[in-house]
């Protein structure tokens, strides 16, 4: 193993290149021009331009792996090897690392602005199962200290190659290369000294000796065995004898304590007994080599190997001759003795042209990394000779699964020709993982219930990369910190009017008051849920709309105590547009906290928040999966509002709409994530209106900021051909939309039979936009087909209802003989008893 892997941004220094080749895997930028015939491991750092083609070449030419942006491993996901892919991750990108793209790879390469190994050891808990690198974007070259810090969380540092040196490092701006290496070696010794093991270019050991910083660091310089005599300091191999050492490579045992030299030996060999071992004579595969190496050089004339070396004609035939004689073997000794000749005289051939076993080794790894593979037919001049085979295998299909050049399209189906079968896929959405990321979100949720405030404040460093000194700001909230433009305050406190008026006329003032018989009322009432947490997803995002949402049906309601949680901004603050609603809605208090550990500060409490009754408001995976573990917790005693999943939008169209508003419709939903969902139902459409419509679509998207996340999103999404409106309602009830549009000639008409969604936009000139900010409704909505169940948040999501019933004498001896009797019927004496105890004493007392 290597303690760092050096990222080659300058290819001017040859020198320090086959320096850093000698310690480990070199990665190369794929914009260099880099020849890496003669360097059998290094890893290609490549951009969002490079092509499935291109990914391919450079595996199949012998790359260990190619590391690519994220938004490339979703689009070639599937296509190429996940041990061959590197997913390259901004630090603040962790958290969209989905299960999809996890099992595309074996590990990411996180860029950071700081090595903070504390933080970083804090994200490498969720890359458990895969190979954490690690390059900082700093102009520092890590310390020792950093390296070893990096490497005791199991992650790998990546030093660009203009921070490391040959020489003595000058200043923080880089570090020696040997320094680099041994950062993390530690020696049991009394001397200090590190055993090393040293190898031939095959990997069999020739002898045991010692190792210190100096020899290491001038072995590693210049390419030659240099070592520690414990009796006479530092010893270069062969300098008296000649029997030199060129070092291939230098490398790490698995706990850092030991080192191995792989090396190509010259001379009578490594032992002052002049044998190629300490451990004996070499056997095997090595001995011949060594044997033929001899013979070719110094064979007697005469000698039949020296014929061999000298008759290519007489060579090839034993080849082939050898080769037959094996096809025809059958028994494991037969067949063992004829591969034996037929290598003996392969080897011939190879050490004839100056090729070797490691060049064999070499070649037989590169052809390991070959993701392509040709079907492997033997020719044509050998077919006869051939036993029949079973059909190969045709090679795997690299080819992009879809063209993200061209233009923006969705998938079309018609409902007419649709089998039942089909019609059911269409109304699935992408399989949650939900209980692989509530196992991911666990120890966030237990670090919080256990350490309280002092593990927001860690994770406020670690995830928002802000350090607070407090999480919970109470009201009056300062004025600076709601310092807004005249326009923004003006439009939030509209939107704010809207969703009042609307969720204020939601309110159960009055009691339901039914006499179900005479003498017997029975009645149900509202009450407030007393404290609830609001989340607001934010950062580097501004969601006022969200915190109006939540915060304006909570204070309408009543609730007593209102936290409204959103994550810091990098300087600790939040932002201005949120506060402000804070303020507008009541908060009781704003926790400055974000992910899996804002909800279960909220569902636990800690010193400074307060516990809540119900959790409400959306976010992405970890704060989805927080809320489902919280609320089947029975410590936290804690509800939520809703199941949680991706954005999506049914659009329904018939021959009256606007191609240019459906398309907008359509991308609106689309834009929130490459997961979104969003349904287009044509309703008889002709096949010209649904080619504008997809027209718009393109020109639409691809003049939007988001378009990157709108052709996957959209490629994703799917057109519905139904033959009347009917059909097409019939749809939407089954796909029950989060949001449904309806781009109908008599839309008002339609929503009688809208039995399924969670909000309903009617007409043209009726955007999703609208009912997301503004107008009035509420926009945390169900999603993923939980409209069939569920409903959008409203004022009554933050009210608990109550029954009472009230009984006279004379209404319990109506209703009394009931009861009683049904009481027997179950066996439950003592109630029929608590009735009978009661008509018992009105008989006396009347």
């Amino acid at each position: 193993m290597s303690s760092f892997l050096p990222i080659l941004d300058t290819l001017r220094d040859k020198n320090l290149i086959d320096a850093l080749s000698r310690v480990g895997p070199l990665i190369f930028n794929h914009h260099t021009n880099f020849d890496a015939r003669f360097i059998s491991n290094y890893h290609v750092l490549a951009d969002a331009t490079a092509s499935l083609d291109q990914i391919t070449h450079w595996l199949d030419q012998g790359a260990e792996k190619v590391i690519l942006p994220l938004q490339k491993i979703k689009e070639i996901s599937g296509q190429l090897p996940a041990e061959r892919l590197i997913a390259l991750l901004d630090i603040n990108s962790v958290s969209a690392v989905s299960d999809t793209v996890s099992s595309a790879v074996s590990g990411v390469l996180l860029k950071t602005p700081s090595l903070d190994v504390d933080f970083i050891t804090s994200i490498t808990k969720f890359f458990s199962s895969s190979t954490v690198l690690v390059l900082a974007d700093t102009a520092e070259a890590p310390s020792k200290a950093q390296i070893r810090g990096l490497i005791a969380a199991g992650t790998t540092p990546v030093i660009p190659s203009s921070q490391i040196t040959l020489d003595a490092s000058t200043g923080p701006s880089q570090i020696n290369i040997a320094d680099a290496f041994l950062a993390p070696v530690t020696s049991d010794r009394p001397d200090g000294l590190f055993p090393t093991i040293v190898s031939n270019h095959t990997g069999h050991s020739m002898g045991l000796v010692y190792s210190s910083p100096e020899s290491v660091k001038q072995s590693i310089i210049t390419g030659q065995g240099v070592y520690q005599s414990r009796k006479h300091g530092l010893w270069k191999k062969g300098e008296t004898s000649g029997a030199v050492q060129d070092v291939i490579s230098v490398r790490l045992d698995c706990d850092s304590d030991a080192l191995e030299f792989r090396v190509v030996q010259h001379g009578a060999g490594f032992c002052h007994l002049n044998r190629a071992s300490c451990f004996g004579h070499l056997s095997g595969i090595p001995a011949l080599e060594e044997t033929l190496r001899s013979r070719f050089e110094e064979a007697p004339e005469g000698s039949y190997t020296k014929r061999l070396f000298s008759d290519e004609r007489l060579l090839a035939s034993k080849i082939k001759e050898e080769a037959d004689e094996l096809c025809a073997a059958q028994s494991p000794e037969d067949v063992a003795f004829e591969a034996a000749d037929l290598f003996y005289f392969a080897l011939t051939k190879c050490i004839s042209t100056g090729v070797t076993v490691a060049d064999l080794e070499r070649s037989l790894d590169k052809k390991a990394k070959k993701v392509t593979r040709r079907p492997g037919n033997a020719k044509p001049q050998y077919e006869a000779k051939a036993t029949p085979a079973p059909p190969s295998v045709p090679p795997k299909d690299v080819s992009p699964k879809e063209d993200f050049s061209g233009p923006i399209r969705m998938t079309t189906s018609d409902l007419s020709t649709t089998s039942p079968e089909a019609r059911d896929r269409l109304l699935k959405r992408p399989v949650l993982r939900s209980d692989e990321m509530i196992s991911k979100v666990k120890p966030i949720v237990d670090d919080v219930r256990a350490r309280g405030d002092a593990a927001l404040l860690d994770f406020a460093l670690k995830f928002d990369r802000a350090t607070l000194t407090s999480t919970v700001i109470r009201p009056p909230f300062a004025p600076k910190s709601m310092q807004l433009t005249e326009e923004v305050k003006h439009a939030i406190d509209a939107a704010y009017s809207n969703i009042r008026k609307f969720h204020a006329a939601q309110v159960n003032a009055e009691a339901l008051v039914v006499e179900t018989m005479p003498g017997v009322v029975c009645s149900r009432f509202s009450r407030p849920i007393e404290r609830v947490g609001l989340y607001v997803p934010g950062g580097t995002a501004v969601l006022p709309s969200t915190a109006l949402m939540l915060g304006v049906p909570a204070q309408v309601a009543g609730c007593k105590e209102i936290v409204l949680a959103t994550p810091p901004r990098a300087d600790g603050s939040v932002s201005p547009e949120v506060m402000y609603v804070a303020q507008l809605v009541g908060a009781t208090a704003v926790l400055k906290a974000g992910g899996g550990q804002a909800v279960a500060a909220m569902a636990y409490g800690t010193g400074t928040v307060p516990k809540v009754d119900k959790i409400f408001g959306p976010g992405n995976q970890w704060v989805t999966a927080a809320k489902m573990l919280v609320q089947n917790d029975t410590d936290a005693l804690v509800s939520i509002d809703m199941p949680a999943g991706p954005s999506e939008v049914l659009v329904i169209a018939d021959e009256t709409a606007n191609p240019a508003f459906v398309a907008a419709d359509l991308l609106s939903q689309a834009e929130h994530g490459v997961d979104s969902q969003v349904v287009l139902v044509g309703v008889a459409l002709s096949d010209a209106l649904l080619a504008a419509i997809e027209e718009q679509v393109d020109q639409q998207a691809n003049a939007l900021s988001r378009v990157t996340i709108l052709r996957e999103s959209v490629s994703k999404s799917i057109i519905v051909k139904a033959s009347n409106l009917q059909e097409a309602l019939d749809f939407s009830n089954d796909y029950a939309p989060e949001h449904l549009i309806l781009h109908l000639r008599d839309a008002p008409a339609a929503v009688a039979d809208v039995q399924n969604a969670g909000s309903v936009f009617v007409g043209a000139f009726t955007p999703e936009s609208c009912g997301d900010y503004a107008s009035g409704t509420n926009h945390t909505l169900p999603t993923n087909g939980y409209a069939r169940q569920f409903s959008g948040v409203n004022t009554q999501s933050f009210q608990k209802h109550i029954t009472s019933q009230q009984i006279t004498e004379a209404g319990l001896k109506e209703l009394g003989p009931i009861v009683a009797t049904l009481a027997d019927c179950e066996g439950l004496s003592a109630h029929a008893n608590a009735v009978r105890v009661r008509l018992r004493a009105g008989l006396t007392s009347s």
